[in-house]
């Protein structure tokens, strides 16, 4: 069975979830844009979501961290929580 690892940031706005994508492209540390941003509780660990396996988390979510490349930023994805920058850290297929 297919299982990933990913981080992210959730934000209210798009807006917002822009502005951090590009501090974190242009060299912020994802953990420590995660800690000071985020309103989830896992940003308390970086954004870090640990292992997880398709349908575990919401459809929109799953569509991104099952199909992106390893270790690049994506989003804004917006869910029924907000908007999330994500990172898919490591999938095994």
């Amino acid at each position: 069975m297919a299982k990933a690892t990913a981080r992210h940031i959730l934000v209210a706005s798009e807006v917002k979830c822009l502005e951090l994508k590009a501090a974190i492209e242009g060299g912020a540390d994802f953990a420590q844009v995660a800690k000071d941003n985020s309103t989830c509780p896992s940003s308390r660990s970086g954004g870090d979501l640990g292992s997880f396996g398709p349908g575990q988390m919401v459809k929109e979510f799953d569509t991104v961290v099952f199909s992106a490349p390893i270790n690049v930023v994506q989003g804004p994805v917006k869910t029924q929580f907000g908007y999330h920058l994500l990172e898919v850290t490591s999938r095994q297929d």
